[in-house]
């Protein structure tokens, strides 16, 4: 014979069963989104994707609209395709340019006139043996033009006393010349330079005209730029002369001759400036 339980008592335990479920099971966690968190993201997970943060705790969305992802490509590339910024090069040893400026330059100058033949002024053999037209030194002054560029034109008278075995008591030898000197600009205070020219010469006893003739001359020389006023230098010149026949003190006839002369010069010169362009 089977009992049959009341519907009231079936209902009274099942809602005992269900409150004592409640009692023990975990409660569930509150379902609410994190502040900023878009729509659709799973709860609980952190913002933007992002791993390691604290569970809830709120980030904003890190992540990047479609244009902002093109904006920061395109930069990328432009920064990429430049090439980087090069520091220009400092020349340390600058020249500056040049003046252009117009001079008229003179001086003085100790010379030595070193005979490498005297020709038919003094014979080898007979009376005249004794060579009347030696080495010899002396002093020359000069003046000329200075040009903007490399070329000076000017002119120099000399005197020198000449070995003339004591056949004149004071043989001198003066020249006057015109000259020319070119200097090429090489940006150094010390400047390299050809020299040449013309002139006439006498030649006597004691500042007299006892014969004449005339002279070329061709060198080389440097020029030490002192200062912007000042320059000292030195020259050497090979000189050749052409002396006419004469008679000398001693009732000798000498025959025309083509004397030769190396020359050295040491030379003080100053500026004077005249104009600049």
């Amino acid at each position: 014979m089977r009992l049959r339980s009341p519907p009231g008592a079936l209902s009274a335990a099942i809602i005992a069963a269900g409150a004592l479920l409640s009692l023990t099971a975990p409660a569930a966690p509150p379902d609410r989104k994190a502040e900023g968190a878009p729509a659709g993201a799973a709860p609980g997970a952190p913002a933007g994707g992002r791993t390691g943060g604290a569970p809830g705790e709120g980030a904003e969305d890190s992540r990047a609209t479609p244009a902002e992802d093109a904006l920061l490509n395109a930069a990328g590339a432009e920064s990429a395709a430049q090439p980087p910024a090069v520091k220009p090069r400092v020349e340390l040893a600058a020249r500056p340019p040049p003046l252009h400026v117009e001079y008229v330059q003179y001086g003085v100058a100790l010379v030595a006139e070193i005979s490498l033949d005297p020709g038919a002024a003094c014979p080898r053999s007979g009376p005249l043996y004794s060579c009347i037209l030696g080495s010899g030194g002396g002093l020359a002054i000069r003046g000329g033009y200075r040009s903007p560029g490399p070329w000076y034109f000017g002119g120099a008278y000399q005197f020198t006393k000449m070995d003339s075995s004591n056949l004149y008591r004071l043989g001198i030898f003066q020249q006057l010349r015109a000259e020319m000197r070119y200097l090429p600009d090489i940006g150094y205070r010390a400047a390299p330079y050809v020299s040449a020219g013309i002139g006439g010469v006498a030649y006597g006893n004691e500042w007299g005209v006892e014969t004449g003739g005339a002279l070329i001359f061709g060198g080389v020389g440097v020029e030490l730029e002192v200062s912007r006023r000042a320059v000292l230098g030195v020259s050497c010149v090979y000189r050749p002369v052409l002396l006419a026949g004469w008679r000398d003190t001693a009732n000798y006839e000498r025959g025309t001759a083509i004397a030769q002369f190396v020359g050295f010069e040491l030379l003080l010169e100053v500026r004077t400036e005249v104009g600049r362009r």
